[in-house]
């Protein structure tokens, strides 16, 4: 089962920057091998491990939460690094389960530093990839 949504601008809204990323669910599987807990430490927030293991697959899930921090870093053109970290970018559920980006500090500064007023985000996976693409846009 995949999650997936449509993408929409708010009426009037602009688009500023957008991102992809795609993975293989078994480079995830086999990095959380090989560095288990510091891996995921690194990684992704309390909320998102606490999610992907409530799952019955979570290796997919967490495939698709790191391609969704790589396609939000790519939309602010940074990659992930000194100006946005792998936790400044966390993944969350609305209210339909739909997936939502919550920023952090660093995120939000970066968020207004580029004219932007918020970031949508929608995934999908399968039993051997998950993606991500992640919209900066600008509510008018």
């Amino acid at each position: 089962m995949s999650e997936a949504r449509i993408i929409t601008l708010p009426p009037g809204g602009m688009l500023l920057g957008l991102g992809s990323d795609l993975i293989d669910v078994d480079r995830i599987a086999g990095v959380l091998e090989r560095q288990g807990d510091r891996f995921l430490n690194r990684v992704f927030t309390d909320e998102e491990r606490a999610y992907c293991f409530s799952m019955k697959y979570p290796h997919k899930h967490l495939a698709a939460r790191f391609a969704a921090k790589e396609a939000v870093s790519k939309a602010f053109t940074t990659g992930i690094g000194a100006e946005l970290g792998w936790k400044s970018i966390s993944v969350y559920h609305g209210s339909r389960h739909e997936p939502l980006v919550r920023l952090d500090e660093k995120g939000e500064g970066l968020l207004k530093q580029v004219g932007g007023t918020s970031v949508l985000l929608t995934l999908s996976h399968t039993d051997t990839a998950a993606m991500a693409v992640a919209a900066i846009v600008k509510a008018v």
